[in-house]
């Protein structure tokens, strides 16, 4: 209530694969009508099937919602943490996107839910550039994304490894490279860990980002 008095208008309320208590806190806005008619709730879930199931069932019945998936795309998460090969990070995102975008269609039919797409590579500031380009890439494609149907991509300083001009430029790199532009939200979603995300935000924005994630 306090976000929404202060005038947000897409606001990330829950993680809802994460815990019952999440799953349940999201339904509860929904069913309790606490979500006004001019907001937009905004949930996150990892690039996994059983995640993304929860994740959309938790949202059926709102107007409006906006699923936020992810998946880490940096060299290290790819050699140490998944063991995949770039091909294989690609093909995860896109098929979490396909799914997502099937279960849209079924609930759009079902209940009137709208579902809108929000993608992070994870651990961007930390991705070769032209990577993290293919991968948002091949997900506005699998999502067709329009001008009229954008696709919010999301570029996180998961770990704030650079000082904010570094991630600026990283950030309008993409803004000037990224496919289908005009049917791209540009988000960003800087971390603190050296004490200055606001700047890392601010200088990102006057890069061309469209929008700040907290």
């Amino acid at each position: 209530r306090t976000v929404c008095d202060i005038g947000f208008k897409e606001i990330e309320v829950g993680f809802p694969s994460a815990s019952q208590t999440d799953f349940d806190f999201v339904r509860q806005l929904i069913e309790g009508g606490h979500i006004p008619a001019d907001v937009t709730i905004q949930v996150l879930t990892q690039a996994r099937e059983d995640l993304i199931r929860r994740t959309m069932e938790s949202v059926r019945g709102a107007p409006r919602a906006i699923i936020h998936v992810y998946n880490a795309t940096s060299p290290t998460f790819r050699e140490v943490v998944f063991g995949m090969e770039k091909p294989q990070v690609v093909a995860l995102a896109v098929s979490a996107v396909r799914l997502i975008k099937q279960i849209a269609t079924e609930m759009r039919a079902d209940c009137g839910t709208e579902i809108r797409l929000e993608y992070s590579p994870e651990t961007f500031s930390a991705t070769e550039l032209d990577f993290a380009k293919e991968v948002c890439d091949a997900v506005t494609a699998e999502w067709g994304a329009t001008p009229d149907n954008k696709v919010i991509i999301n570029l996180p300083a998961t770990v704030e490894v650079s000082t904010p001009n570094v991630y600026a430029d990283q950030v309008e790199w993409m803004h000037r490279k990224l496919a289908r532009r005009d049917s791209v939200v540009l988000s960003l979603h800087p971390h603190n860990d050296r004490g200055s995300g606001m700047a890392a935000a601010e200088a990102a924005v006057m890069a061309g980002a469209d929008r700040v994630e907290g």
